[in-house]
């Protein structure tokens, strides 16, 4: 019995510590939130200019046309943090 105590004891702890068979390069990265708030921002950006041109070409003065597609943009993405910021 004494035999079979050591290999065994052996054998456990080296199956119970299995944190130390993995490497952290086995695991996926945290993704970094400010790249979510940066898209959004480049998105607002562009989405606004664009209105905002639409706007112009039918008339709109460049100041109101730019409000009135900041208020559209809120409107329409007002779930992104871009939106009110």
């Amino acid at each position: 019995m004494k035999r079979f105590l050591l290999p065994l004891l052996a054998v456990t702890t080296v199956f119970s510590a299995g944190c130390f068979h993995f490497r952290k390069k086995d695991r996926k990265p945290k993704e970094n939130p400010a790249i979510a708030t940066q898209v959004e921002e480049e998105f607002k950006q562009r989405w606004i200019e664009k209105r905002g041109a639409e706007l112009v070409s039918k008339g709109v003065r460049p100041d109101l046309a730019r409000e009135q597609a900041l208020n559209e943009f809120r409107v329409r993405y007002g779930y992104t943090n871009a939106a009110f910021k």
